[in-house]
């Protein structure tokens, strides 16, 4: 078996988030060895493919385990400019490093051992994990015909102290496939840039020691910046991987194209004739980086540091759920969703995040809702057979949909507010669980079934009748915001006093709900149910109602539409809920 820890150079103040051991995977095909002479290859199907796991660099050394597990430990990096520890990166922002030369020239067959590495953070991507099975076949053959096509060549700006190879017994060479956070961090560290590049090239030759082993380094790839420029240039995620692997490739064999326009120019060429050679589709990276015209209108990341719509692909989830309240959150002011938010909805329940609804709707209101968007029914978030937190917590649906809580409003507090509404005109609706029942007809009551989407409201001839119906879980006061908080909140919060509780989700409703019951005790049943912790979940909420699932959660995001309490308990505020706020924070935090 073939075992390695990544050689990148890292510094000691990455101690804690540098590559470790990288384990296994399980792949069908066995590990081999590629054995070839400056003129000759002779191929047995080879390197293994590994992914890697943030732990502490040791020291200034590059650790690695190749052959049969035992520990080989490489020279120290000589600094991080030029020579030993160089660092290329591609695209616009290439780093101007000067190359050294000579090793000794002996005629013999050398070993080739090529680590394809994944870093951790990639997810099991089908067509990640498959290019990187091309790349072991790949990788040694570009290394191959590079040194056979440049062995004599008339390159004038190309360090040819890795001409004559013959002198070692073995070369060494990594690939790292990662995400635009992990190159960031070496961009950051390694050339005082923050921001991710398509592809750095890290050497680790040092002429001056006189080794059987040729280091020729590390070459690290940001997937997530490949897929972005193999869709803006036509052509597929391998393509543009090989294409990077090329450029990467040539940086490590003595190419600098920022050293001179002749530099440039020569390494333009370079890239076109291995690619010719190897038959892989597409230009070189500098010819496609001319092709882009300017930087300005080659876009790479969001300035506000959000990952990019289409890009969870490239990342593991860091919860297994998101709690998501509705009205103010995932709906905007006109109680729409907007497609922002249902696309990043979407793309993470692809990625395997569980979406659960908490809300202080009735549930059959949010399947209306969350049908308009394609995410209700059996491909959905929410149906009769999921999970959900519904009516501020009093009635929570575990697996198939099955309930697992309800609480119900004490009847004399329902009766009381019953004969309030009566006798002030307030229209009152009470929630039964799927039905909401009224006393009397008003354009305020119709409002929450033609906007909200509430279940429309049955009027009772009378209290008797109405308390009769159903089980009351709460009951909703409907005014303007201003008599809300000048008279219902005050009269109401006296008169139930430890009896019920009242509380807000939008200013111009009063809701009155059973004594200690709130939407975060309700997740943390659900949680209970599911076998889940409050470490796994994000919440999203904005309401007062929202303050105990925000509290609850690992990660709570109130919106900056919010009220001032949910505002005060939460670890993040987020865009307003008409600012596609609950995409933001999928694409900024979820994973």
């Amino acid at each position: 078996m073939l075992l390695a820890l990544l050689r990148f150079p890292f510094p000691a103040s990455m101690a804690a988030r540098a590559i470790t051991r990288a384990s296994l995977l399980s792949l069908s095909t066995p590990s081999s060895t590629i054995v070839f002479s400056p003129s000759t290859l002779f191929s047995t199907p080879k390197p293994n493919i590994f992914a890697s796991s943030s732990s502490s660099f040791l020291g200034n050394k590059f650790h690695s385990l190749f052959g049969d597990g035992y520990v080989r430990v490489l020279g120290p990096i000589v600094g991080g400019r030029g020579g030993a520890g160089s660092v290329w990166a591609a695209r616009r922002d290439y780093r101007k490093l000067r190359r050294r030369a000579l090793a000794k020239s002996k005629e013999k067959e050398l070993q080739l051992n090529v680590t394809i590495c994944l870093e951790e953070e990639l997810p099991d991507d089908p067509e990640i994990l498959s290019i990187a099975e091309l790349l072991r076949l790949n990788v040694p053959m570009a290394i191959k015909l590079a040194f056979d096509g440049f062995k004599d060549s008339t390159y004038k700006t190309r360090d040819t102290s890795l001409t004559d190879i013959g002198g070692f017994e073995s070369i060494e060479l990594s690939v790292l496939l990662c995400n635009d956070e992990f190159i960031r961090k070496l961009n950051k560290e390694w050339r005082d840039e923050d921001h991710a590049t398509d592809v750095l090239s890290m050497s680790q030759h040092v002429p001056e020691l006189d080794l059987p082993v040729l280091m020729m380094g590390d070459i690290v790839i940001s997937v997530e910046t490949a897929a972005r420029q193999a869709e803006e240039r036509g052509h597929t995620l391998l393509d543009e991987i090989r294409i990077l692997l090329v450029h990467g490739l040539l940086h490590l064999l003595g190419f600098d194209h920022e050293i001179s326009e002749e530099a440039e120019t020569e390494m333009e060429k370079a890239e076109e004739q291995l690619l010719k050679i190897l038959g892989w589709k597409g230009k070189g990276l500098i010819q496609s980086a001319y092709d882009a015209d300017t930087a300005e209108n080659y876009p790479t990341e969001n300035p506000d540091g959000r990952k990019k719509v289409g890009s969870l692909r490239f990342y593991k989830p860091k919860f297994s759920y998101i709690f998501c309240d509705m009205d103010g959150t995932l709906l905007n002011s006109r109680s729409k969703i907007s497609l922002s938010n249902a696309k990043a909805i979407k793309e993470a329940v692809s990625r395997g995040v569980k979406v659960v609804i908490a809300t202080g709707k009735a549930r059959p209101g949010a399947i209306n809702i969350l049908k308009t968007v394609d995410l209700a029914g059996k491909d959905g978030i929410i149906s009769v057979n999921s999970p959900g937190v519904f009516l501020q917590g009093l009635l929570v649906y575990g697996r198939q949909g099955q309930e697992i809580f309800r609480s119900n409003l004490d009847p004399s507090v329902s009766r009381e507010a019953c004969l309030f509404s009566l006798e002030h005109k307030v229209p009152l609706v009470a929630f039964a669980q799927d039905r909401c029942l009224t006393l009397f007809g008003d354009p305020l009551v119709d409002s929450l079934h033609a906007v909200y989407q509430e279940p429309k409201a049955e009027v009772m001839p009378s209290v008797d009748h109405l308390l009769a119906a159903a089980e009351i879980q709460k009951i909703i006061f409907l005014d303007t915001a201003e008599r809300v908080a000048t008279t219902l909140r005050p009269h109401w919060s006296e008169a139930t006093e430890n009896r019920a509780n009242v509380v807000q989700a939008v200013p111009d409703m009063l809701e009155i709900v059973p004594l200690g019951t709130s939407k975060g005790n309700g997740v943390k049943l659900l949680l209970d149910h599911l076998g889940a912790t409050a470490k796994e979940i994000m919440a999203i909420g904005d309401g007062e109602n929202d303050v105990e699932m925000l509290e609850l959660a690992s990660l709570g995001i109130a919106l900056s539409n919010g009220s001032e309490k949910s505002k005060g308990v939460a670890n993040v505020i987020g865009p307003s809920n008409d600012e596609d706020g609950v995409a933001d924070a999928i694409y900024r935090y979820a994973f």
